[in-house]
């Protein structure tokens, strides 16, 4: 007798690609309930504020400023941020970006703060306003790159030409590119820095585990980051009137105790920063010239967060004419830092982007909330203070997550493209390996004239390029991605550039038209603008 045939077994299928990111529970132009965006726009301001501090932190010491004088560019930054921010989601992309403070544009500052011609100046507060006055000249320079790039269209092309392969480097190096700023700065005190990562983890990703779990889920994604901040900043707290810290050394005091940031009491109870509060901006070509090239930086970075932003936002790929006008208003953005005084140059903030991702919500009523928030507590300054003043190493482990998720975005664009390609994995693998090789030879070996061997002044210029992660990953990855084989017939779509064609222009796909241009719409003139029926409106509009 025959033994019967083996059932066939079910075929093997790879995970299908999506041009858009489904399970996002708000886009762009779908606003969540206004107590929930208020509750995540608050969150946003929270992880722009953390940013801010540590910069500031870096900065005004060194130009000769105390407290007084960090409370109040603390103050700047958060009142131009909130404005750029406003700018940005109103006119420029119209992406959920905030647009906050820049790592970029810190070590041409530091050039600054090194000059020769404020050697001479005792005064410690005229020696911040002179460096101060300088800073904002440079800036204003500056910003005359972003705003040329942007709105005479030259970024378009740019980006026109970029692809999902040369896409993924830039992304995935936007956020890993960050890691100095991760766990090295939760280590800096570890009993406080590491219950905030567990915490904030086992909030956000382990609520299955609880009673009924997928009730917990939306809520808990929604207030992970401020209910385990709050948790642990209250821990902070309790070991620091304990006297935990009591005979610890300086520098552990400073990051581990909850009373020495010194921001409270240096702030003002109510201040509005206004144009050349400092005084009148004074104008040296070769500092302009170093800012030009962190604006450039910047510029290179900020695209990899927009188009990190799109995608966890659940739109389409960002058409090159949105992105070239978003680029201009960025410069806007540095021309007003400029104006005001922040010491610092804007970009879009990468750990809100992760935090979009985080959350699952991408709407733009959201981060404009939060652009409120940087507008009010900037003009109260006490309480705008009290929230500056939580630890750094909370902040900090906090990136940890936030940065991992802007670069799992890169990441993810790979699934556009021909991994089986050895064109695809030298370009992948040469641009990663010479993103880290790069700023690690200039790091260590630039930063004392005499280790380099190239001119001290182009070294300077160059050490602030190629300091960036991101921009080397992202430049190398873009030549080689646009120059080798170009000819070949399968190089089209081993590169993936056949999926983000239909979006090169915001009226050639639907789905671009909708998150970009159209106000929300309900299914009834859904039906009738497109003349489709429900199950193809679902296809192209995944919220609905």
């Amino acid at each position: 007798m025959m033994a019967a045939p083996a059932p066939p077994q079910e075929e093997l299928q790879p995970h299908a690609v999506k041009i858009q990111l489904p399970g996002v529970s708000y886009c762009i132009t779908s606003p969540p309930p206004l107590g929930t965006a208020i509750l995540l726009g608050f969150q946003h301001y929270l992880l722009m504020l953390g940013t801010t501090v540590t910069i500031a932190t870096v900065l005004v010491p060194q130009m000769g400023g105390g407290n007084h004088e960090k409370a109040r560019v603390i103050q700047t930054v958060l009142f131009v941020g909130g404005i750029n921010t406003l700018l940005q989601t109103l006119r420029g992309t119209r992406l959920p970006a905030v647009i906050g403070g820049s790592y970029a544009f810190v070590a041409p500052t530091i050039s600054i703060i090194h000059a020769g011609r404020y050697n001479g100046i005792a005064d410690p507060h005229e020696k911040f306003v002179r460096i101060m006055r300088g800073t904002q000249g440079a800036l204003i320079a500056a910003s005359t790159l972003q705003i040329i790039l942007g709105f005479s269209g030259l970024w378009r092309i740019v980006v026109r030409l970029l692809s999902p392969l040369s896409a993924a480097p830039l992304v995935a190096l936007v956020g890993l590119g960050l890691y100095e700023h991760g766990f090295a700065s939760v280590a800096k005190c570890i009993e406080i820095g590491l219950p905030e990562i567990v915490l904030l983890v086992a909030i956000s990703q382990y609520y299955c585990f609880l009673p009924n779990g997928k009730r917990w889920a939306t809520g808990m994604e929604k207030c992970a980051v401020i209910a385990s901040a709050a948790v642990v900043w209250l821990y902070a707290f309790f070991l620091t009137i304990g006297g935990a810290y009591k005979n610890a050394a300086p520098k552990t005091q400073l990051h581990c105790r909850t009373d020495r940031s010194g921001l409270v009491g240096a702030a003002p109870w109510i201040s509005v920063p206004y144009p050349f509060q400092w005084g009148v901006p004074t104008f040296h070509a070769g500092e302009a010239f170093s800012m030009m090239a962190a604006s450039f930086v910047a510029l290179v970075e900020s695209t990899g967060t927009f188009i990190a932003i799109s995608r966890y936002a659940s739109a389409t790929p960002c058409p090159p004419s949105v992105m070239s006008r978003g680029v201009g208003y960025q410069g806007v953005g540095i021309l007003l830092s400029g104006l005001f005084g922040t010491a610092n140059g804007p970009s879009a903030s990468v750990e809100n982007a992760g935090f979009i991702g985080l959350t699952r919500n991408g709407s733009r009523r959201v981060v404009q909330s939060s652009a409120v928030f940087m507008i009010l507590f900037s003009i109260f300054g006490k309480f705008g203070a009290l929230f500056a003043s939580i630890p750094g190493p909370i902040i900090a482990a906090i990136y940890c997550l936030l940065f991992a998720y802007v670069g799992t975005a890169g990441i993810a664009f790979l699934q556009f493209c021909n991994l089986n390609s050895f064109r695809t994995k030298f370009i992948l693998g040469f641009s990663v390996f010479m993103s880290l090789s790069v700023p690690k030879y200039f790091k260590d070996y630039t930063s004392v004239a005499t280790h380099g061997s190239l001119n001290t002044w182009l070294t300077d210029k160059m050490k602030v390029v190629f300091s960036s992660k991101a921009f080397v990953g992202g430049i190398v990855s873009y030549f080689l991605d646009n120059t080798l084989n170009r000819n070949d017939g399968t190089v089209r779509k081993d590169r993936g550039q056949h999926f983000w064609e239909k979006f090169m222009s915001s009226k050639t796909d639907p789905r671009s038209e909708e998150f970009y241009s159209v106000a929300d719409m309900s299914i009834p003139k859904l039906k009738e603008r497109y003349h489709a029926s429900i199950d193809e409106l679902k296809e192209c509009f995944p919220l609905y």
